[in-house]
């Protein structure tokens, strides 16, 4: 698959996504809206028949009624009901209470599929019962429901198609960003792949040439510097590699298990010629079994990256410890620097952000702030945590925390 097809189809993922979204925020309001809308209606219908109840008060005569009453008046002489009454009307219990206590009764009927309100009173002396029929009242809900449905289907589909096609024309910059930034990954890490590759093979055959002759024992100084000559250039090609990996979304990664601590070691190792060359001390404490599952490049540019910030900033050292808790390894890099500028909580693991003040005659170059947002990446990939603080008694203080391998 090309990267172009690739693009394409992340792009078109990513505006259904949206489109998707934005139809169910629709169908979200859509359904708040029915529901209002049906609670407004039913509440004025209910409002409505209590009202025609309430004016049907002085019919006391089957023949004063209007249509959509149905009226039963109790007499000495009898009874009569209005034509066409349905099964279960009138409400015999509720006569027969108003004829022994003479309390007016309301109450509700349901018969044939239709609900009936119902008032039973005494009026001049005869014995009342008036009945609402609430059926064109649940017909008119029923024939909102539908209204409500279809419009909000409509209004779904609507909002899907104009979401896709909004998503698509907002995305595509992102998406073109995206693709750029990738090919400069790709670009550079091709262009750096080659001359890293020769200058660690031309270390490896360097330090083969001294040790081959040399007719004494060889400079212990000169070995020691090809060897970290060796390490450094193999983990740029590392490095490197997995640039690539990260710029190519076809390829991912491959995780394993990693001693942090062995990791941890190697790194301040490889630091040890820059402390020295600035008069710092740096050591390392680990505990064993902290193991992580994760990729070894991207954990050791994690590393290395935090040991790189505590050197820039160290007064006279920096301190690495790694130690394990049940479900957890804990990494821990401080310095005796002048520690992180107020408000760092916020923003010391953002890109570009300068997580501490410039500090005077500082020569050490320039602070491009992507360090510690490195450090964030990392960790946020590999569902751990990282916490940026001063210590104590001062200095800065990093901690990151990730899952335990068990």
């Amino acid at each position: 698959m090309s990267d172009r097809t690739l693009r394409d189809t992340e792009l078109r993922s990513a505006s259904r996504r949206l489109a998707a979204q934005f139809a169910l925020i629709i169908v979200g309001l859509f359904v708040a809206l029915g529901i209002v809308v049906y609670s407004v209606v039913a509440a004025g219908q209910a409002e409505a028949a209590k009202r025609a109840l309430s004016d049907a008060s002085m019919v006391d005569s089957v023949h004063d009624a209007p249509r959509d009453l149905l009226v039963t008046v109790v007499t000495p002489q009898g009874r009569q009901s209005s034509p066409d009454m349905p099964d279960g009307l009138p409400d015999e219990d509720a006569i027969e209470h108003v004829v022994r206590t003479g309390n007016p009764v309301s109450g509700s009927v349901e018969t044939d599929g239709q609900r009936y309100l119902t008032v039973t009173d005494v009026r001049n002396g005869k014995v009342v019962q008036v009945a609402y029929g609430l059926g064109e009242q649940q017909e008119e809900l029923s024939r909102l429901v539908i209204a409500l449905v279809v419009s909000g289907v409509i209004a779904t589909i609507a909002a899907g198609g104009i979401g896709l096609i909004l998503a698509r024309r907002s995305i595509r910059p992102l998406a073109d960003a995206l693709a750029l930034q990738r090919r400069f990954v790709a670009d550079a890490g091709h262009e750096l792949r080659t001359p890293l590759t020769l200058l660690s093979t031309r270390a490896q055959l360097l330090r083969r040439h001294v040790s081959a002759q040399s007719t004494g024992a060889p400079d212990e100084e000169l070995r020691s510097g090809l060897d970290e000559i060796v390490d450094d250039s193999r983990a740029l090609t590392e490095i490197v590699q997995d640039l690539l990996t990260a710029a190519d979304p076809r390829q991912t990664a491959e995780s394993e298990g990693v001693d942090l601590g062995e990791l941890a070691a190697t790194v301040v190792r490889s630091a040890k010629g820059r402390a020295d060359e600035r008069g710092l001390t740096i050591v390392v404490q680990s505990e064993p079994g902290a193991v992580v599952t994760g990729a070894p490049v991207s954990l050791r540019r994690m590393i290395v990256a935090l040991v790189d910030n505590a050197l820039d900033h160290a007064a006279a050292d920096v301190r690495v410890r790694v130690s394990t808790s049940r479900d957890r390894v804990i990494l821990t890099v401080e310095d005796d620097g002048p520690g992180f500028s107020a408000g760092v909580e916020d923003r010391a693991f953002e890109r570009f952000a300068t997580a501490r003040d410039a500090q005077p005659g500082d020569d050490r170059g320039r602070h491009y702030g992507l360090g510690l947002a490195l450090v964030a990446e990392v960790v946020n990939r590999h569902r751990g945590t990282v916490q940026a603080a001063n210590g104590d008694t001062g200095g800065a203080v990093v901690t990151v925390r990730l899952p335990r391998r068990l």
